[in-house]
């Protein structure tokens, strides 16, 4: 019964309270707006570590391996001759289509591109790759013109770099040293670091750059966990091949650690200091709520409200002026930064990775409970300082 009793003075106080927050909406908004910005900032940070993030290992299959000199440390610093790339092909482990092996050998440069923002000189990704590459990447496809023809100097764009780059629409001619390139379509691979890449026939692109008949990496499908480890001890056990074979997804998730690690590393500290700010600004919102009820809370208490319920309708208050600015700040950021697209430095291939802003359902969660937590803290105490209001003395305010 007693529970009861206290459960209907919270729902009455705490309705009484919420209907009343237009008499304090000069100090209301302040608080909602410093929590908007918070959450704000909170989740625009890391939506930008979450797209990196998302761009360089959601789009490749769990199946993908990469094959590299032993000891590399990224595509950059690997090589492979032709000979190497002709005992892979005929390696256990690796799925067939038909009497083909899906592993496409490959060769990486980077070349300089105007980019759009700006036009200063970028570097970009240029890679040569074998027919195999457009099935051993199940989501890759082509979205604008058409594909490159083997032998030709041709190009396709990955969708990312069409977005950041001058030079490279469909049906433009661009030079790379003293060749002449000719841009025939656009691709996407499902957002992945592909897109932010061009390419090219494999053969093309070594007579281009004097690279003779060698690659880099090789990129294929295995048969499984056991197609994985199969392929591993027959490269372990050919004294021909000092090479690693990793799954791609570690390897890019190794790739990309250091920059999202440093935009948390960064994003974090930065929401609590802005946290802090807004705690305040929602205490003294509290503070002056409080204040400006006191006889409201004392004639309250007088007819016989408990403690309890006029402090749990004070924090109340302040969860719901949090939640408020919670939305307002995620709302907000979602309209504005979700896709997104920018473009940042890859310090593994010095080549510039375009990524778009990933606002995902987690994030927007984080920035609620974020919000709560604002809005806790800041009503803590003035919920407190409600609870212990001498009745007698309240009752003699003349404010």
């Amino acid at each position: 019964m007693m529970s009861f009793n206290w459960l209907a003075q919270i729902f009455t106080v705490t309705i009484m309270n919420l209907r009343n927050i237009s008499q304090r909406l000069g100090t209301s908004s302040v608080a909602i707006f410093g929590v908007a910005c918070v959450v704000g900032v909170f989740i625009g940070v890391l939506s930008m570590a979450t797209g990196f993030q998302r761009t360089m290992t959601n789009s490749v299959a769990p199946d993908m391996v990469m094959i590299m000199r032993a000891g590399s440390a990224s595509e950059m610093s690997s090589g492979l001759s032709y000979e190497q790339t002709q005992l892979i092909d005929n390696m256990p482990g690796i799925q067939k289509d038909g009497d083909t092996s899906l592993a496409s050998a490959e060769l990486l440069v980077i070349v300089s591109i105007p980019k759009k923002a700006n036009n200063a000189m970028a570097n970009a990704s240029l890679r040569g790759v074998q027919p195999a590459a457009f099935k051993v990447r199940d989501k890759f496809k082509i979205v604008e013109g058409r594909n490159f023809e083997s032998g030709k100097n041709e190009l396709i764009v990955g969708r990312g770099a069409s977005k950041q780059f001058n030079n490279v629409a469909v049906g433009s001619v661009i030079r790379f040293g003293n060749t002449e390139w000719h841009v025939v379509g656009v691709f996407e691979e499902g957002g992945g670091l592909s897109e932010s890449e061009v390419w090219c026939d494999a053969k093309i692109l070594q007579a281009a750059y004097r690279r003779g008949n060698s690659y880099q990496t090789i990129h294929a499908k295995v048969e499984g966990k056991k197609g994985f480890e199969d392929l591993k001890a027959a490269i372990a056990a050919d004294p021909k091949l000092t090479l690693d074979v990793v799954y791609e997804t570690a390897y890019l998730a190794e790739q990309s650690s250091g920059l999202t690690t440093f935009i948390k590393v960064v994003g974090y500290p930065l929401a609590i200091i802005m946290a802090i700010g807004a705690i305040f600004g929602a205490i003294n919102t509290m503070y002056t709520s409080v204040a400006s009820r006191t006889r409201e809370i004392a004639t309250l208490r007088a007819l016989g409200f408990g403690a309890f319920p006029v402090a749990f309708s004070t924090l109340v208050e302040s969860l719901v002026l949090a939640f408020i600015g919670g939305a307002i700040g995620a709302a907000v950021i979602y309209l504005l930064f979700n896709g997104y697209t920018v473009s940042t430095l890859n310090f593994s291939s010095f080549s510039q990775v375009v990524f778009d802003f990933a606002v995902t359902p987690a994030l927007l969660k984080q920035g609620v409970i974020f919000a709560a937590a604002i809005g806790f803290i800041g009503g803590l105490f003035p919920a407190i300082r409600a609870a212990r209001l001498p009745v007698a003395t309240a009752l003699r305010d003349n404010g």
